[in-house]
């Protein structure tokens, strides 16, 4: 983008009441068939139009038409049965009833694509669209047929790559990956887990993005990080591997963490999406409280590539808190954007 300090979210945003039930991760739908379809475009609708009233300059699905930010892309593939259920430890923090892999994965029609078009001919704004990243896949599932994360890992990385080239075909400016479990599984990530996400980019056009974080403001997320010390230093064990990567932005959590700033030098000349509102409380941060984040960041990150954001999704929020937050960090933004 040509605009300094472009803003943008992070993730998901919360769905209006009458789609599934608020201030909860993955609810259920409160409708069907053609009315749960129409249903999911209407929020759509919503959320661009709360985006664009908060002046956010890269704009969003708000992951209105899924319910899990990465089971739902699974759903829709071969080779995953949801009726043969086991519990598996999500990322070393909780435990969680899981698909299992029964075959061969494979991709045989669009999951996403119908929504991105739908969204692109609502706006003209630049629009980013989020996808799981192959490690967290992995991390989500019980593997019965390849029995090796890494095999597994490669595998979806193949038809994330398909979905992303039709995502890109229909006017996706950016797509990005999420990948908190590049936080978790370090070794992993340094020895596959990156050469995965740069398979699932392979010979996209468009300006790619990989968000990692430390979750949503979940409990099991919230205890796991107060165990993680003063200062958290995984980004320190990725970035340097990430800056060499063909990743063209970096997307992570800043804003009230115990992140140190100068991690950020690592990835230095990636394009930076820097997360100035914390997801973890419904207090609306105040705009000099953003900007604050954004000029600390501006000792690590040249001008020109740091993108306010997020931390990560807000889908657990109220609208009306996550409305405020929005404003928050456009406000913010325009503070420091005077300063330059």
């Amino acid at each position: 983008m040509k605009k300094l300090l472009p803003t943008s979210t992070a993730g998901s945003l919360p769905k209006p009441s009458w789609l599934a039930e608020p201030e909860k991760l993955w609810s259920s739908w409160k409708l069907k068939d053609e009315a749960l379809m129409t249903g999911k475009q209407d929020a759509l609708r919503v959320t661009l139009q709360e985006q664009k009233q908060a002046g956010i300059d890269i704009v969003s699905d708000g992951e209105q038409t899924r319910q899990h930010f990465v089971t739902t892309f699974i759903e829709n593939l071969s080779g995953v049965d949801f009726e043969k259920r086991k519990t598996v430890r999500i990322r070393n923090r909780y435990d969680a009833s899981v698909p299992t892999v029964v075959g061969p994965i494979s991709r045989h029609k669009p999951v996403f694509v119908e929504d991105a078009k739908f969204l692109r001919a609502q706006t003209n704004q630049p629009i980013k669209w989020a996808l799981p990243g192959p490690m967290t896949m992995v991390d989500t599932l019980f593997d019965d047929h390849y029995k090796s994360r890494e095999k597994l890992a490669w595998e979806f990385a193949k038809v994330l790559n398909e979905e992303a080239k039709e995502l890109e075909a229909v006017g996706v400016d950016i797509i990005q990956f999420d990948e908190p479990a590049f936080n978790v599984f370090i070794d992993e990530v340094n020895a596959w887990g990156i050469a995965c996400l740069e398979r699932a980019i392979e010979g996209l056009k468009c300006e790619t993005a990989v968000h990692i974080c430390y979750g949503y403001g979940i409990k099991a997320n919230t205890d796991w990080k107060n165990t993680l010390g003063a200062k958290w230093r995984q980004y320190e064990e990725t970035f340097p591997s990430l800056q060499k990567s063909n990743i063209d932005i970096v997307s992570l959590e800043c804003h009230n963490g115990r992140v140190p700033f100068e991690v950020l030098e690592l990835i230095r000349g990636k394009k930076v999406m820097v997360g100035a509102i914390d997801v973890a409380t419904n207090i609306i941060e105040t705009p000099e409280e953003v900007a604050a984040t954004l000029r600390e960041a501006l000792k690590y990150v040249d001008a020109d590539k740091l993108y306010p954001c997020t931390n990560c999704g807000m889908a657990p929020l109220s609208r009306d808190v996550a409305r405020g937050k929005l404003n928050a960090l456009r406000a913010g933004t325009d503070i420091v954007r005077s300063e330059l």
